[in-house]
């Protein structure tokens, strides 16, 4: 398969204006806009996601947002192929595919192709959640140190998503991750004929706009989205119970956090996450990318 040409890529942290300038973009090239974030595939979560509304989605085609039940958990290999059976498909055959969002592994998978991982076995991979539970991500991550040394110095200790990944796929093949993630495959989207984008607002004004997406997010009705959460009886590891929001508004609900300090932790939170996106769009996507301050600065 031959990689997408001419496509765009929308890059920066949450609440950066990616959206909003992916449908300028797709309604001046007539494009299709196809989600690159790992917590807008999740249905339920439209609105803690800050997925698209009815209204824009009404105004371009958009693909791979909402498709995915919250009770799976839905890795970066899966989203690669869904791209891929779109461009197989024909999706794209006269359209311009705009990549939006705020995942960099998933930029890292469109441009650079992604390391061929070995599957495993249903068995394997919930003994391994069921550790992380009983255990705690530490616990699990000093055992990667013993196993798998390069692999655990790139995750974080906290992170236990990432680190029961490692164990999983070094149990079911018997190689460490690292050694699985040197094995790249084919990119998706061909890197230089590529317009890439990295949206880098100024950290005061995001904060604001983080502030008062969040406000309207509750205003919006993002508690019945975590009531909804709640009915279903999810394991609290899996990604979509991690989307920001959902356990502090949880704990409102549940009388432990009053309203005011449930949002005012969610913000605290999305702040120090739309942190961490930034340093990684900037320590890790080279000079190709156009670094905008605003989306107005850039000429359609």
């Amino acid at each position: 398969m031959e990689p997408l040409k001419n496509a765009i890529l929308i890059a920066g942290p949450t609440a950066s204006g990616k959206s909003a300038l992916a449908i300028r973009l797709a309604q001046k090239h007539d494009g299709i806009i196809v989600n690159t974030d790992s917590m807008q595939v999740y249905s339920v979560l439209r609105l803690l996601t800050a997925r698209p509304s009815d209204a824009d989605m009404d105004m371009v085609p958009h693909r791979l947002y909402g498709h995915v039940p919250p009770s799976a958990s839905y890795s970066t290999g899966e989203w690669a192929r869904a791209v891929e059976q779109l461009i197989r498909g024909g999706e794209f055959i006269g359209r311009t595919p705009i990549f939006v969002g705020g995942t960099g592994l998933y930029f890292r998978a469109l441009t650079q192709g992604l390391s061929s991982m070995p599957e495993v076995a249903p068995e394997i991979r919930q003994r391994w959640r069921d550790r992380l539970q009983e255990e705690g991500p530490a616990c699990l991550h000093a055992l990667l140190i013993q196993r798998d040394p390069a692999a655990a110095a790139a995750i974080r200790p906290g992170d236990g998503q990432r680190i029961v990944r490692a164990l999983e796929v070094e149990e079911a093949s018997g190689k460490p991750i690292s050694w699985w993630q040197t094995k790249r495959g084919n990119p998706l989207v061909d890197a230089e004929s590529a317009r890439k984008i990295v949206l880098e607002p100024e950290r005061p004004l995001l904060a604001q706009r983080i502030s008062d997406r969040f406000d309207g997010m509750v205003a919006g009705g993002a508690l019945d989205e975590v009531d909804e959460m709640a009915k279903l009886d999810l394991d609290p590891t899996l990604p979509a119970m991690k989307a920001i929001g959902v356990r502090e508004l949880m704990q409102y609900r549940h009388g432990a956090l009053s309203l005011d300090e449930a949002v005012e932790q969610a913000k605290t939170l999305t702040r120090q996450y739309a942190k961490r996106q930034s340093t990684w769009f900037r320590t890790q996507l080279d000079d190709s990318w156009l670094r905008i301050r605003d989306a107005n600065e850039l000429p359609d």
